[in-house]
């Protein structure tokens, strides 16, 4: 089913905890996902040693760095990092409305993908909350580039993901994954798509303090004489697009809202997602805010009518 044709805000049956470590900090980190009311939206809570907590809501305006994850927050000591991979799966299914408690910086890595993040969320079910969800419809296309690269929203009767990644390595090259965005589809051609990273970028990466919880079990690593080291080798030919696509799912889902359109990148990343995503939802005559017509739970895209609300603004604190 497409994810924009669910018409109601959900939110888990039940709540589930997960444990990992963080694939910068090394350390071992639970995360607890509560059901939450309509209207909540997904909310990050992060604990402190002195019973102290910080919260944040997974939105465009709370990112901060973007240079080798995505982070919420603009304080290193009170941030929390790496929750694009567990982004991508709830918006993937359609979730709207969760806390997700966590004891550390950073996310767990599990095993560098969102396959474990979607197993885990339909153990437990989701439920329909009976409140009427708000879209975000592109109307205009927004195009941004930086150098090489560049990044676009253009208006579609769905939500479709269209990557193209262009590395100097051999074994990776000229890639592109492109397709619509359903459920089903996120789960076998992108959930298990791993995170991955080149020998010759590790001892600099250790020496800044990160990669601290990278090895073999969560990340897809590449020799340097270009062939993976990982003895299982890759789980899609093209797993490095895969990725990549499975990133920017996770990114742009912090636009606050389900969006219905296309989104389409050449050499993207983290941070040319999120300025992307900043770009849209800063120009409002290339969107609408839309919800599914009264007479069906579901409906076409193209059905999905505008509704009068100045006050929304799903990007917002």
């Amino acid at each position: 089913m497409a994810i924009a044709l669910l018409g109601f805000q959900t939110t888990i049956a039940a709540p589930l905890s997960l444990t990992g470590i963080g694939v910068h900090s090394g350390r071992s980190v639970t995360i607890n996902l509560q059901p939450a009311e309509a209207g909540t939206g997904i909310v990050f809570v992060r604990s402190f040693d002195d019973g102290t907590q910080v919260e944040y809501k997974a939105v465009s305006s709370q990112v901060g760095n973007t240079d080798l994850c995505t982070v919420l927050g603009t304080s290193p000591a009170r941030s929390v990092a790496t929750i694009e991979h567990v982004m991508a799966a709830i918006y993937a299914l359609g979730l709207d409305n969760l806390l997700i408690e966590v004891d550390g910086a950073e996310m767990p890595i599990m095993d560098g993908s969102s396959e474990v993040f979607i197993e885990a969320i339909e153990q437990v079910g989701m439920v329909n909350l009976g409140v009427k969800r708000r879209y975000i419809r592109v109307i205009k296309p927004v195009r941004i580039e930086a150098g090489a690269s560049w990044a676009e929203f253009r208006p579609y009767d769905g939500t479709r993901f269209e990557v193209e990644i262009d590395f100097d390595s051999p074994l990776i090259g000229r890639q592109s994954w492109q397709g619509d965005l359903t459920a089903a589809t996120f789960k076998t051609e992108l959930s298990r798509a791993r995170t991955f990273g080149f020998m010759r970028d590790v001892e600099r990466l250790w020496a800044a303090g990160f990669a601290l919880g990278s090895s073999l079990e969560n990340s897809v690593v590449i020799s340097d004489d270009n062939t993976v080291i990982n003895v299982e080798g890759l789980r899609y030919a093209d797993e490095f697009v895969r990725h990549k696509t499975l990133d920017a799912v996770g990114d742009l889902a912090l636009a606050g809202a389900q969006f219905i359109g296309c989104y389409r990148s050449y050499r993207g990343g983290h941070k040319l997602n999120a300025n992307a995503l900043k770009a849209l939802l800063e120009n409002r005559d290339a969107y609408e805010v839309v919800e599914a017509p009264a007479r069906s739970q579901q409906a076409r895209a193209r059905e999905f009518v505008a509704v009068n609300v100045p006050e929304f603004a799903p990007w917002s604190a």
